[in-house]
Order: structure tokens, then C-alpha cells, then sequence
């Protein structure tokens, strides 16, 4: 079976692409310094521990494993962090990600799968957003992904090094057996947090903003399960070993919900309910993200298979029965 380099692959999304990589017939082989994911998540390969800037002990791990291709998840996402201390945020997902690239191009592995992200777009231009809508990110976490991009793109276009650029919207749910799941501490996205709340973990759940101009005045987002990115990604490097040229694509379900419509489904779902505390908007909040998600399913075949019920109910699944401490 190929090996396939996980960069980041304790953490959320990354141990659930193990698991689908591995139900595909790969050996996923994980790096991570395990400051953001778990070691009881690394379960379907062996677990290498190492700095993401350490170049010398990624040219050691990928040379060891010989690699078909790496699949880059390592990397800060608290975008309200990421403006609290761009130069953190910088070190580690630019020039993390230059020390991985440079072990990779060295080693000979010229297949690269990156997880990036809708930030990189910026204020929608237009909805659903498209792989063509421009690119000119609002916040440090945007920007270092977009960074990272436009390096693959000159490896690409320089040094032969093909790659398949993931841009994912809002990552939700878990392992619909309840393997693995969602594990932050702190805890920051809304699902979870609503879930902790209909749990009695956490005193209700905060709605900010109420008076976007959306449907019911909340945010619209386009959540999309983690097993369906994680079949992305598989379908990535399958796509790059088979000799697939370099693309970016958007990962979402082409449907918005908003929040008001979320946490009705969570209610409805988990049969709870709990408190609800309206506040103000908070800075950097787009009104809506939803994605055109045709280029993917072009490209990869890929659809998703989840909708948002599925999502609840996994992550009910996980957060009620789970022995992980909530964050």
C-alpha cells in the first residue's frame, strides 16, 4: 500500500481523512507536534512527533516512508488569534509550510494536497462563490493560506511540483461510528458549542449579529460533514498519483444555513433546548459563505453525501457519548 505523509494529521480534519485514506487502501503516515491534535486520533498508521518547521526531521520522516504524496493540514485557524499575533501565524503556516515543501522537493515527493480555506476570498463578492471569484483576504489567517498558494503555484509552475488546493467552508460533524470527532480546547466553532449547550456543559449559546441582511437576519454558512473532506482529500491524492495537473477547488454543500436555522436543527436533533443570548456582530464576520462546489465535482467526482441532520446527529453522537474533556 503507498504511504501517504498526513502534516497535521492528529487534529480534526486530519484524522478523519486518515481514516478515509486508510478505507481506500493507503497507510497514513502522521506528523504532528500534537500542540492542537490528539494521539489517541492516530489510529489507522504510525505516528511520527515533529516541529512543522523542522525541516531536518521532515526530511528524515519522508525519507524513511518514501511518500506517493503529503497531505499539509498543520496549521493555525482562529482567524480573531491570527489578528491578535499575525507573526505567530506566519511563522508556522508560511514558513512551517516552506520547510515542509522544501523537505518534500528534496526527498522527490512532487504531490501535494493543502488544506486551505474560503478565507482566502475575503468579502463575497457573490453568492455561491466560485474557484474565479478574486482573492483578497481580510485577516492574517487568509492571507498566510493564500501565501502558501501562491508558492505551490510557482512550484508548480518552476520546479514540476503538482498540487490540489482545497478551499473548505465550515468543517462539522464526526465519524459517523463515533470513533473520532471534534476536540479544541478552547472550543470556538458553533456546532460544538451549541451541542455543549444543549448538554448543560456550557450556560446557552451566543447568536452575533441579527440584523445581517440574510433571511432571518444571522450569518449564512455552508456547513460541510468532515467525512465528506476527508473523502476529498483522498480523492485528491488518488487524482495527483494518477496524474492529475494542479487545481484549486472549493469543498462545501452549495447550501446555506443560517444560525437561526442551525440551531433549530440542533433543538430538533438532540430533542433539547437551550438559552439563547442575542449580541452584536463581531468584526471580520462575512454575512454570507457559500460555495459553488461544481469545479470539485467535475474534477474529483466528489459529492457530498451528508446533509445538515447527518452532521447534528454524528456530532451528537460523538460530543454525548465521547470521554474527550469538552473544550
Amino acid at each position: 500500500m503507498d504511504n501517504i505523509l498526513v502534516v497535521g494529521g492528529a487534529g480534526y480534519i486530519g484524522s478523519h481523512t486518515c481514516l478515509d485514506l486508510s478505507a481506500k487502501g493507503f497507510t497514513p503516515v502522521v506528523y504532528d507536534n500534537l500542540s492542537n491534535g490528539h494521539s489517541e486520533f492516530v489510529r489507522w498508521g504510525p505516528l511520527e512527533v515533529g516541529q512543522l518547521e523542522d525541516q531536518d526531521r521532515l526530511r528524515a520522516v519522508i525519507a524513511q516512508y518514501r511518500p506517493a504524496a503529503i497531505v499539509h493540514f498543520a496549521a493555525l485557524i482562529e482567524v480573531g488569534e491570527s489578528v491578535k499575533d499575525p507573526l505567530g501565524f506566519y511563522r508556522n503556516n508560511v514558513a512551517g509550510t516552506i520547510a515542509l515543501l522544501a523537505a518534500a522537493t528534496e526527498c522527490g515527493v512532487d504531490k501535494i494536497v493543502f488544506s486551505s480555506t474560503c478565507a482566502t476570498y475575503g468579502a463575497p463578492e457573490a453568492i455561491p462563490m466560485a474557484e474565479t471569484h478574486g482573492q483578497a483576504p481580510i485577516n492574517p489567517y487568509g492571507r498566510s493560506k493564500l501565501m502558501v498558494e501562491e508558492i505551490l503555484r510557482d512550484l508548480g509552475t518552476y520546479r514540476g511540483v503538482r498540487s490540489v488546493i482545497l478551499r473548505y467552508f465550515n468543517a462539522a460533524g464526526a465519524d459517523p461510528e463515533g470513533r473520532i470527532g471534534e476536540w479544541h480546547d478552547p472550543e470556538t466553532h458553533a456546532i460544538p458549542l451549541a451541542i455543549d449547550a444543549a448538554l448543560g456543559r456550557r450556560e446557552g449559546f451566543t447568536v452575533f449579529g441579527t440584523d445581517y441582511d440574510t433571511r432571518d437576519g444571522t450569518c449564512v454558512r455552508d456547513f460541510v460533514h468532515v467525512m465528506d473532506l476527508a473523502d476529498a482529500h483522498s480523492r485528491a491524492v488518488q487524482y495527483l498519483i494518477a496524474g492529475g495537473a494542479s487545481e484549486a477547488l472549493n469543498l462545501g454543500t452549495g447550501t446555506g444555513t443560517t444560525v437561526k436555522e442551525l440551531l433549530a436543527t440542533i433543538q430538533t436533533v438532540t430533542g433539547r433546548r437551550f438559552p439563547l443570548t442575542y449580541a452584536d456582530r463581531r468584526p471580520g464576520d462575512s454575512p454570507a459563505l457559500v460555495a459553488d462546489n461544481a469545479k470539485a465535482r467535475a474534477v474529483l467526482g466528489w459529492s457530498p453525501r451528508h446533509d445538515l441532520a447527518s452532521i447534528i446527529e454524528t456530532a451528537w453522537n460523538w460530543h454525548s457519548r465521547s470521554n474527550f474533556p469538552a473544550g
